[in-house]
């Protein structure tokens, strides 16, 4: 997961159409160079520089610091600094010189034009009132740490959300298995009636400004059309339903073999995690036992991103990788200073998910690193946009599960490749088309919470898990279970991005083995030792930051838009 503050992070530039070949944005055309306009401009960045840029600093680590120590201090100063730079935004006054500047359509060059595009939005963005902004802001900060500081009682034992995902992938007792993923939905009756009140707050800036909801807004204010967005989703769910029913079936005659019981009787808590968002481990193969030391994990990481040309071992000694009480239980990752300061955050346990998960943050890590930083503009110094650094990550993280990484690393030998490679890529194809499902569920839920937060939303959750998910809800629950998710609190609408990450991790993929390493042998190649694949990312990808329209990007780097046909070719026919 890539993580920036909510408010601090530059909104970028989207036009979501790739289904019928993807438009650039609505932005002005540029005419006649204006020089008055062009110094006001010059002026403008000068001043907004010095005034953000410590802040956004300080906001980073300030984070940091709270995502470690999990202390209330800290997220009060998160909070404190937050606030501080939505006053930056919100300025009025600086709007409308920015605007000004923005209607004139006199910036030619590339470079500036985009620098003010991409700044106009972010200022527009935060033109509501500051009183509700800084609310939002003290809101969300308050129910993170209700999340970062929570622990499962699972009989009078606190339990961990590493513990807790060990429990459901290994416990094969029905009763326990019920009883560990209830005391984790707890979570959801502390935070539900916080939640419900920071939607219907975002809600309200959204209406403040014109929009009909808060997901609209967002999904407009990054130049994103919802009703592409629908039809993206639409689109993926036509495209995997009938993949992943075929795979429903293996995996409930397999569960109910394995507790038991009969397939009708199988319920949320057999399914081997939390949200059933992560493939459960029905395949023979035991990718586990590959992965049964902690600092091996770290080592791995680090060797194969020396290898593929990208080192990382400088970002690695700054980043926190393993479990303490009161720290945040996820992973992220984030840039302090735009300068190369990179960090991440992980809960290593030995065992395959955290090697992808440490792969796959490495993957974002990489591509902050290698951000041209000393020649664009500090605006600028960002990925193309959320999703194209998520198909990174996700790009990566996809070697934990391949037989040929684990060969050419030097894990397992040939022999053993050979052996576990059908079971490895069947494990990797069901995980996406798991998460499909899953992202459906979460894209969904979110755009029907914000066009109507005072519906029953447990009901629409359940709902929703049974139709995209094929999973039944337990009888009789009415459980704000949709709250135990903390993106819902803490990266709103964004879930759609990862499907789209997805999607370009595939394209990137298939156009790295076709033109990079100049080979057919998609299912047994994995980069491992190629410092040409990290010459083409960091020139091609990494380097040009958000100097690009994110679909320009993408087909100056690949040759083609952003195309669905390679995430088909690979995980669906």
């Amino acid at each position: 997961m890539f993580i920036r503050n909510f408010f601090t992070v530059a909104v970028l530039t989207i036009a979501l159409a790739f289904l019928t070949g993807c438009g650039k944005s609505d932005k002005p055309e540029s005419n006649k160079s204006n020089p008055e306009m062009e110094k006001q401009f010059t002026e403008f960045v000068k001043n907004f520089e010095t005034k953000y840029i410590p802040l956004y600093k300080e906001s980073n680590v300030a984070y940091w610091n709270a995502a470690i120590s999990g202390k209330e201090e800290d997220f009060n100063k998160v909070a404190e600094i937050q606030n501080k730079i939505t006053a930056i935004f919100s300025n009025k006054e600086d709007f409308s010189v920015l605007k000004k500047i923005y209607d004139s359509k006199s910036i030619n060059d590339e470079l500036k034009k985009r620098e003010l595009e991409l700044m106009y939005l972010k200022y527009k963005g935060n033109q509501a009132d500051p009183k509700k902004l800084e609310a939002i802001n003290n809101m969300q900060n308050a129910i993170e740490q209700k999340y970062g500081n929570f622990r499962a009682d699972v009989n009078g034992k606190k339990l961990t959300d590493n513990e807790i995902e060990e429990k459901l992938l290994n416990s094969t007792d029905n009763k326990e298995l019920e009883a560990v993923w209830k005391a984790h939905k707890k979570i959801g009756t502390i935070v539900a009636d916080d939640l419900k009140k920071l939607v219907k707050m975002r809600n309200d800036i959204a209406k403040d400004m014109g929009y009909s909801n808060y997901h609209e807004m967002s999904l407009k204010l990054s130049e994103q059309d919802p009703n592409e967005i629908l039809k993206l989703f639409d689109e993926l769910d036509a495209l995997t339903r009938d993949a992943f029913k075929g795979e429903k079936d293996v995996m409930d005659a397999y569960f109910a073999d394995r507790y038991k019981i009969k397939k009708e009787e199988l319920m949320p808590w057999h399914y081997q995690n939390r949200f059933f968002q992560e493939a459960p481990k029905i395949y023979k193969v035991d990718l586990d036992k590959y992965y049964k030391d902690k600092d091996a994990i770290v080592k791995m990481t680090d060797d194969f991103y020396k290898g593929i040309g990208i080192p990382v071992d400088d970002l690695i000694k700054n980043s926190d990788l393993f479990e303490k009480p009161g720290k945040n239980q996820h992973a992220f990752c984030t840039d302090l200073n735009n300068e190369g300061d990179v960090r991440v955050l992980c809960n290593i346990v030995p065992n395959e998910k955290w090697m992808g998960t440490m792969l796959h943050e490495f993957g974002h890590a990489s591509y902050d690193k290698y951000i041209d930083n000393k020649n664009l503009p500090f605006i600028l110094r960002d990925a193309a946009h959320t999703f194209t650094t998520e198909a990174i990550a996700m790009m990566f993280e996809r070697g934990a599960t391949n037989a040929a990484w684990l060969r050419d690393m030097k894990v397992i030998d040939d022999n053993e490749a050979k052996k576990i490679a059908e079971d490895a890529f069947k494990s990797l194809r069901l995980s996406q088309l798991v998460f499909s499902r899953w992202s459906q569920v979460m894209y969904r839920f979110e755009k029907s919470m914000y066009e109507n937060p005072d519906q029953d939303l447990n009901k629409l959750w359940w709902d929703l898990v049974e139709k995209y998910q094929m999973i039944k809800r337990p009888e009789g629950r009415n459980e704000p279970d949709w709250a135990s998710k903390i993106h819902i609190a803490t990266v709103p609408c964004y879930y759609h991005n990862y499907h789209m990450g997805s999607l370009l991790s595939s394209q990137l993929y298939f156009y790295i083995c076709n033109n990079v390493l100049k080979t057919k042998e998609y299912k047994d190649q994995f980069f491992v030792g190629k410092p040409e694949v990290g010459k083409f990312l960091i020139e091609k990808v990494y380097a040009p930051g958000a100097k690009y329209y994110w679909n320009d990007m993408i087909e100056k780097a690949t040759g083609e838009k952003l195309t669905a046909k390679y995430y088909a070719e690979q995980f669906v026919k």
